[in-house]
């Protein structure tokens, strides 16, 4: 690894763009680019390290450009009305759009973080979380820790069908107003439980985002990829089905806050720690901290914790052993549960998933 902060950020740069050719052919595009720009990759340096992904900057520039829609760069975001398809245009109309407001963007770079909060990753998460409810015979208290305005705290509230094989197997309650599907194939796949009963409900995030605030959920809004408008709806869906019912959202530290956090659910249900891709973003002495946190509190009420995100992200600490390099090869994320017997986390893998939640194959 270089020790160079720009030369990190261009590689990011691109394997996002190898990542993401098949699923968003114009952040593949302004990813690539940008990776062989070093004044357009440099302004992620303004954001410490570990959080100057690509996916922040093309944030930035995204709200932004809402800001300014007659633009001509929105003729390449569906989300801006725009239609055309990556050309010769993009990147220069892009390139001149970012530095013309790059003092603007290295602030936002600077203040803001990666605040995805994918909802359709509930239909991912459900049938582990339901699983462990079902295990624990009692309704649960689930903790999310990087929840950002957590949406996937209300996953007991969405209704989900999988595609596995010739079937169709479906959850949640029947008359919600969400629904999400995700095709699964695989081995060994199951009906998950139909119900999930939450007890208590908690988010705990650096910087919780408040659904009431219009300039808070405008910044989820450019966080989600402007070529992908079925994301769009289902992030207002699911946040107008938050309004009608917010859970209690934290401000703090993953780790250091995470005791206090644990403190404000009941202490009599059973608890699951829920993350979604947020340990990526903890420096590995940091994701150690976490699971050793994590192996305390087991030590005073049952205790689960789902998680997704890259293997090498955390899940590695608690599920060793696995080839991690065929697992970044994949280009997938990893679905694992782990539960602490006798002072011991034993965690085990479920499946592998496209990073928004449409696909898994599962292994569980």
């Amino acid at each position: 690894m270089t020790d160079d902060p720009l030369a990190v950020v261009r590689q990011r740069l691109r394997t996002f763009a190898e990542a993401e050719a098949q699923t968003s052919p114009l952040y593949a595009h302004l990813a690539g680019q940008a990776a062989e720009d070093d004044e357009v990759a440099g302004l992620l340096l303004a954001a410490p390290l570990n959080h100057a992904r690509p996916t922040l900057l093309l944030a930035a520039v995204h709200r932004l450009l809402a800001a300014a829609p007659v633009h001509p760069l929105s003729r390449y975001y569906p989300t801006m009305g725009g239609f055309d398809g990556v050309d010769d245009r993009t990147w220069p109309l892009f390139r001149s759009f970012v530095l013309e407001r790059a003092d603007e963007v290295r602030r936002l770079c600077a203040t803001r973080f990666t605040q995805t909060n994918e909802v359709q990753r509930s239909a991912l998460l459900y049938p582990a979380v339901a699983a462990v409810a079902k295990r624990a015979r009692s309704p649960i208290a689930l903790l999310e820790v990087g929840t950002s305005a957590g949406l996937l705290l209300g996953l007991d509230r969405y209704r989900y069908e999988y595609s596995f094989r010739a079937d169709k197997f479906t959850a949640g309650p029947a008359k919600a107003a969400l629904s999400l599907s995700c095709a699964v194939d695989g081995d060994g796949f199951t009906q998950p439980p139909k119900k999930l009963a939450v007890g208590a409900r908690l988010g705990l995030d650096q910087a919780p985002v408040d659904l009431a605030d219009e300039e808070q959920f405008a910044w989820l809004e450019a966080c989600v990829w402007p070529d992908q408008l079925e994301r769009v709806r289902l992030l207002h869906t699911a946040a107008a089905v938050q309004r009608r019912d917010p859970p209690e959202l934290m401000t703090g530290d993953a780790v250091d806050d995470l005791p206090a956090a644990v403190g404000r659910l009941p202490g009599d249900l059973p608890l699951v720690v829920l993350t979604s891709h947020a340990t990526t973003y903890l420096e590995r002495p940091r994701r150690e901290q976490f699971v050793a946190t994590l192996t305390e509190l087991a030590r005073q009420r049952p205790l689960w914790w789902v998680a997704s995100g890259p293997y090498e992200s955390g899940i590695d600490l608690v599920v060793p052993g696995r080839d991690e390099l065929s697992y970044r090869a994949s280009g997938l994320s990893t679905l694992a549960v782990t539960e602490w017997v006798d002072g011991q986390p034993r965690g085990r893998v479920l499946a592998q998933h496209a990073h928004h939640g449409k696909r898994m194959t599962w292994l569980g």
